[in-house]
């Protein structure tokens, strides 16, 4: 049986979150002299002299309603990359713990454990990218708190197999981080529709991606409510922005039209992996669940530095296990993706 107090650190148990002006008084006022703000305003515009509801209350409710969550299920990161690194300094004791990932896969959870002093366990995924659960299982120690799985995975792009994860979410007694970045492009059903079923189950979520909002750096990790006010307590008061909140809400108006970017990006997707190979330098095209395709190309490195030579960046993935000769090519606009079938289309691989 999971029990999130037994592997929380005991310091975190112990501490008591820092209190702000705006966590000790709610509701209207007249003259709010409380909180040390500029009364006379600010240069930036109406409003941004205040500080930011540290508990985004409005976002997490209109979040809610599009999730179908209860927003005390909700925490909001600068990023996901703020949920990680909480993730790893709410239940991992520097020196002591460690965590497990799965590579090829995205490499912010291995920067995060190097940051907080956390060992790194790493089970390589199988040739089609899966996770071989039985591998895992074998390699959790007493000190493993958490393993990390991308699913749409970063960068094969392909989702991972539903049943791998709930036999580790069973059989794990610490938590099990689905991250969750390119689920808007694939069609399946978010792992927090199972929040209820399995406490020791944290899904990552962004606005980065499919919202397209990664100028705002706004994540999400959705969990037990007993999960989120741990990160509450341990978050920094004020780590979503006044700016960030109002841009996110006026965005979450619009479903409609994040449905029509989907659909468009999904389906040059698949126009790209169509065309993709039938060109003389690409060797293989890796199923995607994702905005990007991964590509297994002949001569990768100097294919990379010809695009770039061509004005056009992708992402060279040679150098991770798995990925040898392979780059890694978002979904653009249709000339976008044009461009880059012509320009692949007349390079010629060294011998």
């Amino acid at each position: 049986m999971f029990n999130l107090n037994d592997i929380i650190r005991p310091n975190v148990l112990k501490m008591k979150a820092y209190s702000s002006a705006r966590d000790e008084f709610k509701g209207a006022a007249s003259v709010f002299l409380d909180a040390n703000e500029n009364n006379l305003g600010s240069l930036a515009g109406e409003n941004y002299n205040r500080y930011p509801d540290p508990h985004q209350r409005k976002l997490k409710e209109r979040i809610a309603e599009i999730k179908g969550v209860q927003p005390e299920q909700i925490f909001l990161g600068n990023g996901s990359d703020e949920a990680i690194d909480l993730l790893f300094r709410m239940v991992c004791r520097p020196g002591q713990d460690s965590m497990l990932h799965l590579p090829p896969t995205y490499g912010m959870y291995e920067v995060s454990a190097n940051l907080n002093d956390v060992a790194l366990q790493a089970v390589q995924l199988t040739e089609d990218f899966q996770v071989p659960v039985e591998e895992v299982l074998l390699n959790i120690k007493p000190t493993t708190k958490i393993i990390f799985i991308c699913s749409p995975n970063n960068p094969t792009g392909n989702l991972i197999e539903q049943e791998s994860i709930t036999e580790l979410l069973t059989a794990f007694k610490g938590l099990v981080v689905v991250d969750e970045a390119y689920i808007d492009f694939a069609d399946t059903r978010s792992w927090t529709a199972r929040l209820n079923e399995f406490p020791n189950l944290v899904v990552l979520q962004t606005f980065s991606k499919a919202w397209g909002m990664a100028g705002l750096r706004l994540g999400l990790a959705f969990a037990s409510q007993e999960l989120v006010s741990v990160l509450d307590k341990i978050k920094p008061p004020y780590n979503i922005n006044e700016a960030t909140q109002e841009l996110a809400l006026q965005a979450l108006q619009r479903e409609e039209a994040l449905k029509d970017m989907v659909e468009e990006i999904v389906q040059e997707r698949e126009l790209l992996m169509e065309a993709l190979p039938d060109l003389p330098a690409v060797v293989h095209v890796y199923p995607s669940d994702a905005n990007f395709i991964l590509v297994k190309v002949k001569d990768a490195d100097n294919m990379y530095k010809y695009l770039l030579g061509k004005g056009i960046v992708v992402r060279n993935r040679s150098g991770l296990a798995g990925c040898e000769g392979c780059l890694r090519i978002s979904v653009g606009t249709l000339e976008e993706n044009q461009k880059l079938l012509q320009a692949i289309s007349e390079f010629k691989a060294q011998d």
